[in-house]
């Protein structure tokens, strides 16, 4: 059969995982085998396959990861090692709406919607391919990428949720709706984030288009929805621990442009821990839409 490259829409609950990409962990119990690793392109497909003689692979040195599940559920359907490659890497006990990633295949003729549950067949209740379709053999689930939003979520309230404490970050306080407003607003547009970046975050650049970051409320439920072009490392949190050091009058909104022009990261607030932050959906260029310059530097950054 000819190759076939899949697009996956996966949500899932990170509270359990060390995040998005598969990371390797010394275990001295296990034994020193080749193991074939699900990660690699490069893995020889025609070496004896362990897939095809048993359900599952074997076990391997990592930490569970959601690439690490949603990988060996999609080997143990299709037969064999697979390179799945996501879009974005959320850190450990961030959560996901709509991750999206891609795989290829070239031994699969279940139709796709079976394969997709029968791949949830294969996962823990805490994580779920939404969607699963054939795809473009070049498509990219980090290089297409023009556009991702975020939402990140706040327990205004004297009680903490006993129902939701892995959501939600809790916050007792008083918090100042519209000065988060009028500091989020400052935040849009086209900047140098620098100082809304954990150090070493490894990129060329840290000029990225902030399109959208917005407040609302619900109850108690507060929102932050953060849409760009793309997020560097913490981004996201640094700048919601930002505008919560606002909310409760320990900075103003109008430090906000001297934060940006510092370029210093011990200018912004502190970093928002990770569980209230959701990966809610990931926008891609059209297929017909050659990548340009200004396209694949934002697209590939996959940390965030």
């Amino acid at each position: 059969m000819p190759v076939q490259r899949y697009k996956l829409t996966i949500a899932y609950r990170g509270t359990q995982y060390h995040g998005w990409q598969r990371q390797s962990a010394p275990n001295t119990d296990l034994p020193d085998t080749d193991l074939p690793d699900i990660n690699r392109p490069d893995q020889d497909q025609t070496a004896p396959n362990p897939v095809s003689a048993s359900p599952i692979l074997p076990l391997s040195r990592s930490l569970p990861t959601i690439q690490e599940s949603v990988a060996r559920a999609l080997a143990a359907v299709v037969g064999h090692p697979l390179n799945l490659v996501g879009s974005s890497r959320t850190d450990a006990g961030v959560h996901a709406k709509g991750q999206v990633a891609h795989f290829d295949t070239d031994q699969s003729r279940i139709p796709p919607d079976n394969l997709r549950m029968a791949v949830n067949h294969r996962l823990p209740p805490d994580i779920l391919v939404r969607t699963l379709e054939p795809a473009a053999a070049d498509f990219d689930a980090i290089r297409w990428t023009v556009r991702k939003r975020y939402q990140y979520f706040i327990w205004s309230h004297t009680n903490r949720n006993p129902f939701s404490h892995d959501l939600s970050w809790h916050r007792w306080q008083d918090l100042d709706l519209p000065a988060i407003a009028a500091a989020a607003a400052l935040l849009e547009g086209e900047h140098d984030f620098t100082s809304f970046a954990r150090t070493g975050h490894g990129r060329s650049s840290a000029v990225r288009t902030l399109y959208s970051c917005r407040v609302s409320r619900r109850g108690p439920l507060i929102v932050i929805g953060l849409e760009s072009n793309g997020f560097l490392w913490h981004m996201c949190r640094i700048i919601v621990g930002t505008l919560l050091d606002i909310a409760q009058g320990r900075r103003r909104p109008q430090d906000i442009p001297a934060m940006l022009a510092a370029r210093d990261r011990q200018s912004a607030g502190p970093t928002a821990p990770p569980h209230g932050l959701f990966l809610q959906w990931i926008q891609f260029r059209p297929p017909t839409s050659a990548p340009t310059d200004a396209d694949s530097a934002p697209a590939t950054d996959p940390i965030d």
